[in-house]
C-alpha cells in the first residue's frame, strides 16, 4: 500500500495552524493562567506554545535520525521537567514560532524527496518501542492539533476567539 503523501501537507500547514492561534494576543494573554477547567489544562498558552516548539525539535530530530540510521534509538523525555527548567515564560513567543514555521519547512523539504518504502523505516523508541517514519510523522501532526484545541479553548475563555 502506498505511503499517504497528504500526511506531508498536513504536516507542512501546522506552522500556520500555530502562527493563527496567538494572532493578535498579548504578552498577558500568553502568560495569563488558565482558569481551573478539564478542558483548559493547566499550562498558559506561552507553555504550551513552548512545548510544541522543544517537542517538535524532538520529533524533527527522531525523524531524520529513522531516515538516516539503522534501528536508531529514540530516547523519550519528560515535558514536565522541561517546562519547569527552561524558562518557558521568559522565552520570546514570535521567535518560538518562527522556529517551529522553520523546521516545519526544512523536514517538509526533506520529506517530500523520500521514496514511499522511506515511511516504514523504524527506530526503537524508549517507551513505545517500534516507531516508523510514518508513525512519526503522523505523532507530529496529532500532537500539534492536540495541543492547538488546548490553545482555542484558552482563547475562548479569555473572550478572544478567533474567528
Amino acid at each position: 500500500m502506498p505511503f499517504d503523501r497528504s500526511l506531508i501537507d498536513k504536516y507542512h500547514a501546522g506552522a500556520e495552524h500555530l502562527t493563527q492561534s496567538i494572532r493578535g494576543l498579548t504578552r498577558d494573554d500568553l502568560l495569563a493562567k488558565p482558569p481551573e477547567e478539564p478542558n483548559l489544562g493547566k499550562w498558559t498558552i506561552q507553555q504550551v506554545v513552548m512545548h510544541l516548539v522543544d517537542c517538535e525539535g524532538v520529533h524533527v530530530d527522531r525523524m531524520k535520525r529513522v531516515i538516516s540510521e539503522e534501528n536508531p534509538q529514540l530516547m523519550a523525555f519528560d515535558e514536565n521537567k522541561w517546562a519547569a527548567s527552561l524558562h518557558y515564560a521568559e522565552q520570546n513567543t514570535e521567535e518560538a514560532v518562527k522556529l517551529f514555521d522553520l523546521m516545519r519547512r526544512q523536514m517538509t523539504q526533506t520529506l517530500r524527496y523520500l521514496p514511499d518504502s522511506a515511511f516504514d523505516r523504524a527506530g526503537t523508541h524508549s517507551e513505545r518501542g517500534k516507531v516508523t517514519l510514518k508513525d512519526l510523522l503522523t505523532t507530529a501532526i496529532t500532537h500539534l492539533d492536540h495541543h492547538l484545541k488546548f490553545i482555542h479553548a484558552k482563547r475562548a475563555a479569555m473572550g478572544k476567539e478567533m474567528w
